[in-house]
């Protein structure tokens, strides 16, 4: 084994982000799904099905693996799903009855062809591709662990330390291997890998990140949320369980459950922000916590005003919340154009600065002159809020009062959600009547975190022991996080110290 001290020695690579300038909306890693049984060589085109509902997961990059007769066919792609895998013939470019796929924004690693899933790797038992979405928390110890024993890594992806550790590991059987992988790796995951004559799907003990099952025909089929499920006419059987690893086969499907049980805590933002609003995560209609969210805001936060109106496509929901609770009426005061590409170019910094009034216009006939009510999903840094704002009051609104259907967010996200560090995140740096005061609003309002929690039908028990992931709200991780520890301890930490933290 490798010493401690080569853990300390080895840098921590940082995360990196490649969002535009102008663009304040948290992004999730990725989507997944697989299919497993499908008829006439069709599995990569159910899966590019269920990639192309997955798209608001990851619009960077995609790819799929398709396995047929123990012969692996992988693409991978920068753009969309429906640019990479919209032609017909995919089924003869890419056969099988059998696929994994994936859509992606980076968070761990960097905007490369080589970090595009699935990720691929011919072992001693044949070839395996995994489709991971979330993030791993000691990615980069485990990472430096395998390159000082002599792995050699073919991307900056934490994926690919999962096909090194299933590598290494000594036990006999494929399955196995994927469950000794597991029992190493920390953070939020959930992962759907092909073998030649397997498909397994697994979740984090603790259920951070989604993923479901479902049928079409004799077709299984595993997917990130179950708006994928709708697109390709498959039934919904039921949620992946937290910690349960799922092996489908020609035998049929076996659930196993190889680590000590613990109460899930799913991510809260799968409900303010990712899950498209038709989805269904763990049981809770998405669209229905997004109403209640926005109901809870309006019994928090009244204001005397004329007009509620959403900052889509997220805000939706929780404005038509707002606007049932507060009998205000609801109007479309913002249109956003959905034809503005993430790689359009903008020449110059006047056109960049532009860029929310071409991604979000204001409407004239419902605003002017009116008391608004603005409500958003959540605020992040605060950038894109304020120049809504001014294109608001530009057009004539009266006053602007603006609502955040999530609290305020006060700290960074480490297992798949791409949010700035603590002193990017406006809350965590201002006063309330100093973000109203950056934000130009005559007022302003943040769900509660019991607000939020009685909108997913529970009442928040004990903050010291809180039903869900809500971190980014509270401060409360709900693992450790190995790679930030060993970069805040640095050289200072002694092998001593490091083994009893990686031990701990």
């Amino acid at each position: 084994m490798i010493s401690l001290d080569h853990a300390i020695a080895s840098p921590v690579v940082h995360r990196e982000h490649h969002r535009d300038a102008d663009d304040d909306r948290p992004r999730l890693e990725c989507g997944v799904c697989g299919v497993w049984g499908a008829p006439n060589d069709e599995a990569s085109s159910i899966v590019a099905l269920g990639l192309h509902a997955l798209q608001h997961r990851g619009q960077e990059a995609c790819g799929i693996a398709s396995v047929k007769a123990a012969r692996f066919h992988t693409e991978r792609h920068m753009g969309h799903v429906g640019e990479a895998f919209g032609g017909s013939d995919l089924p003869t470019r890419m056969p099988g009855p059998a696929a994994v796929g994936h859509t992606r924004y980076s968070t761990a690693g960097g905007s490369f062809l080589r970090n595009i899933q699935p990720m691929f790797a011919d072992l001693d038992q044949g070839g395996i591709a995994i489709a991971h979405n979330g993030n791993l928390t000691n990615f980069h110890f485990l990472r430096n662990q395998l390159v000082g024993e002599g792995s050699i890594f073919q991307s900056t992806s934490d994926s690919e330390v999962i096909l090194h550790l299933i590598a290494r590991s000594r036990k006999a059987k494929i399955v196995d291997r994927f469950i000794d992988a597991l029992a190493r790796i920390e953070g939020g995951y959930a992962l759907v890998a092909q073998t030649r004559t397997k498909m397994i799907g697994a979740r984090d003990p603790l259920g951070i990140r989604p993923l479901v099952l479902g049928q079409l025909g004799d077709a299984y089929i595993f997917a990130s949320e179950t708006c994928a499920l709708d697109t390709i006419g498959a039934t919904f059987v039921r949620d992946v369980e937290h910690g349960e690893v799922v092996v489908i086969d020609h035998e049929g499907v076996r659930s196993l459950k190889p680590f000590p049980a613990r109460a899930a805590r799913p991510c809260l933002f799968e409900y303010v922000y990712f899950s498209r609003p038709d989805s269904v995560v763990n049981g809770k209609s998405v669209y229905g916590v997004r109403k209640r969210m926005g109901q809870g805001l309006a019994q928090e936060h009244a204001v005397d005003a004329d007009v509620v109106v959403p900052v889509p496509d997220s805000g939706v929901p929780a404005a038509l919340g707002y606007a049932q609770e507060s009998g205000i009426p609801y109007e479309m005061g913002i249109i956003r154009s959905h034809y503005l590409g993430r790689t359009f170019i903008q020449p110059s910094q006047g056109a960049r600065q532009k860029g929310v009034a071409m991604k979000h216009s204001p409407n004239r006939s419902v605003i002017e002159g009116k008391r608004v009510v603005l409500i958003d999903d959540s605020i992040v840094r605060g950038t894109t809020s304020v120049k809504l704002v001014r294109a608001v009051r530009a057009t004539g609104a009266k006053e602007v009062h603006l609502r955040s259907a999530s609290p305020p967010i006060l700290w960074p996200d480490f297992y798949g959600i791409d949010m700035p560090e603590r002193e990017q995140l406006i809350a965590a740096n201002k006063s309330m009547e100093e973000m109203r005061e950056y934000l130009e609003v005559d007022s302003l309002g943040f769900l509660s975190v019991e607000g939020l929690y009685r909108a997913m039908g529970e009442e928040r028990r004990d903050p010291a022991s809180p039903q869900f992931t809500d971190h980014y709200f509270t401060g409360d991780y709900p693992t450790r996080l190995l790679d930030r520890e060993i970069e805040e301890g640095g050289r200072d930490l002694t092998s001593k110290q490091l083994s009893l933290l990686v031990s701990a």
